[in-house]
């Protein structure tokens, strides 16, 4: 693929067709506390407007009377007129920004919360699909564009529009042929203007689609700076910006051309009919049918209509942005997503069997995986005793972490069922779900606070004796070495501890709030020999308290299960202990010696 090419994944949330006024107009729910707000700045435009207006016809008054007259004390108090005019138009525009500015913040934090609740809720499946910089776009640039349309497109559009309603009708009381003459334009400019939002829309749209995919670069950069550096790979990703860069770039200038060339015909084909209507004007006075007066009165209206004309290329076009933005904005909201902590999905009542883990007939396949495909997990029946500790094993690819993403409903199973304790999990709210079952990945992810903060995520009301005992539990005992101890900040994703380190913090937030279920992918892979001895020496305490699924890939990790599941392909081939599995199954024993079954077998 070339470096110019179009990004390979599709552009989620692109639709065929659209409507600016539709898309726009789903934004009624948040800007409806604010509505008097609006409605009050939107009078306090017009009210600005009409001063506006009203100034061609003091001109007019000035030049029939005091000036044709000679009677120059009557122009002072016109004057006054037209400084009392610019006055009002200058107070009553900076009050619509007043009215509007602190309002729409709160419009804009409101939008921004519920699009990150929105994110917290929706699936894994949904994340897996979507590149985090069009989310991260989404949530900030997205989020500004519309702001500002509500603060001043939005606003214009109606004051402008009622104002040439307005300058037009004046300009046919003054004079109806020359007002004829300069509303001459207007169909034209109107079919011009339809055209344009069709094209302007769809390079909107694309714009702020590169956008989010040159954000998505910038994030994956810095996230691996590490890796890049490592194989001197910067200019490669250099390169990958800079193709990005240049692909918004192009698209940038393909929207100041469409707007540029709009401008040119909304400027210029007024101006042409605003110098007709001055010649025919100059006729008319020369042939005594007009006064001068009403001639400066008319070309002085038809100059204060310069601006609401001149922006309405401007407000198309950041009205067709803000529309796109909204439309990226519902891509979103609109998303289904898993059942929520109130219990959509079931009652969630009544007290728990003891049942332990029990998976039957489950399979699974990714939800955007080809149909033709076959199953990741295909027909895996597995229970695992209520207080036992069953470990997980199999060969790369076989599909552990895929099965262990099911129970806390991670991902949804494609057919059968899992239950815990005798309930289907798909009956539990999400909440309770996963209050009751914990969870440590093999790759321990941390956030930007503190050890504590990150600790404590996995049980937010434990007390300081369970998360002494978690950090206890993990071998944790760095983080007495850290600067603030359990208070230390540990910097985005925790790149400031090593791997261990991070891998036994993350042990440590899924044991602290001692958990019905837990569930470990391999937790200890990262740890050297001797600190590993010492977590499983610890680990074993806990795990005799709670039902426990481990993902092994160590002996010395098996050694902590009762027994042992024994996946591959996707089917759970064999269970039992370890010696069991040791003297039955030639798999196990390829998995836990490295020999190949057939070695083995000669060997004997």
């Amino acid at each position: 693929m070339s470096e110019n090419a179009e990004p390979p994944f599709p552009q989620p949330g692109t639709a065929p067709t659209r409507s600016t006024v539709r898309s726009l107009l789903r934004l009624g729910p948040y800007a409806r506390p604010i509505r008097w707000r609006l409605v009050g700045a939107v009078l306090a435009a017009l009210a600005a407007s009409t001063a506006v207006l009203l100034v061609p016809l003091v001109l007019g008054r000035i030049v029939d009377g005091p000036i044709g007259h000679h009677r120059l004390s009557a122009l002072w108090p016109l004057i006054g007129l037209l400084l009392l005019l610019g006055a009002a138009e200058a107070g009553l525009f900076g009050l619509r920004r007043v009215l509007v500015a602190r309002p729409l913040a709160r419009v804009e934090g409101a939008m921004r919360r519920d699009l990150y609740a929105k994110l917290q809720r929706l699936p894994v499946a949904f994340h897996d699909r979507w590149p985090s910089g069009q989310l991260l776009s989404r949530a900030t640039s997205d989020m500004y564009t519309l702001r500002l349309f509500l603060a001043f497109p939005l606003i214009f559009l109606i004051v402008n529009s009622l104002m040439f309603v307005a300058g037009s009708a004046m300009m046919l009381a003054l004079d109806w042929r020359l007002g004829l003459i300069a509303l001459l334009p207007a169909i034209p400019l109107v079919l011009i203007c339809l055209r344009f939002e069709t094209r302007y829309s769809a390079a909107a749209r694309l714009a702020q689609d590169q956008n989010g995919d040159l954000a998505t670069v910038l994030e994956e950069s810095v996230l691996g700076i590490r890796i890049l550096k490592s194989f001197g790979r910067q200019r490669t990703m250099a390169r990958q910006f800079a193709a990005r860069a240049e692909l918004l770039r192009g698209t940038e200038l393909r929207k100041a051309r469409m707007l540029a060339d709009l401008w040119a015909v909304i400027v210029g084909l007024p101006e042409a009919a605003l110098g007709t209507s001055l010649a025919v004007g100059a006729v008319l006075v020369a042939h005594d049918e007009l006064t001068t007066g009403t001639l400066v009165a008319f070309l002085s209206t038809a100059l204060a209509l310069r601006w609401p004309v001149e922006s309405l290329g401007w407000l198309l076009a950041y009205s067709n942005e803000a529309g796109t933005a909204a439309d990226r904005f519902f891509d979103v909201m609109d998303t289904p997503e898993e059942p929520g902590p109130d219990g959509t999905a079931g009652d969630g009542d009544g007290a728990l069997a003891s049942d332990g883990i029990r998976l039957t007939g489950v399979r699974f396949r990714y939800p955007d995986a080809p149909a033709d495909s076959p199953d990741l997990l295909c027909g895996i029946d597995l229970h695992v005793r209520h207080g036992e500790t069953m470990a997980l094993v199999g060969a790369t690819g076989s599909g552990k972490t895929t099965l262990t993403a099911l129970l806390p409903r991670l991902y949804d199973a494609t057919a059968g069922t899992i239950t815990l304790d005798g309930r289907d999990i798909t009956t539990l709210p999400t909440g309770q779900l996963r209050s009751i079952l914990a969870v440590a990945f093999e790759e321990p992810t941390l956030f930007s606070a503190t050890v504590r903060e990150n600790v404590l995520m996995g049980a937010p009301g434990a007390s300081e004796e369970q998360l002494a005992r978690a950090l206890e539990v993990a071998q944790a005992g760095f983080v007495g070495q850290l600067p603030q101890g359990v208070d230390t900040e540990v910097g985005e994703q925790g790149l400031s501890l090593s791997g261990g380190q991070r891998q036994r913090l993350a042990l440590a937030r899924a044991v602290v709030g001692d958990p019905d279920f837990l569930v470990l992918d391999d937790p200890l892979s990262a740890l050297d020999v001797h600190t590993e001895a010492l977590v499983e020496r610890a680990l074993r305490e806990v795990l005799s308290g709670t039902t426990a699924l481990v993902v092994a890939h160590r002996p010395s990790t098996v050694l902590l299960a009762d027994r042992v599941a024994v996946l591959a392909e996707g089917r759970i081939l064999a269970t039992g202990t370890h010696q069991q599995l040791l003297e039955n199954c030639p798999e196990y024993r390829e998995l836990m010696s490295g020999e190949s079954a057939l070695e083995t077998s000669v060997s004997r």
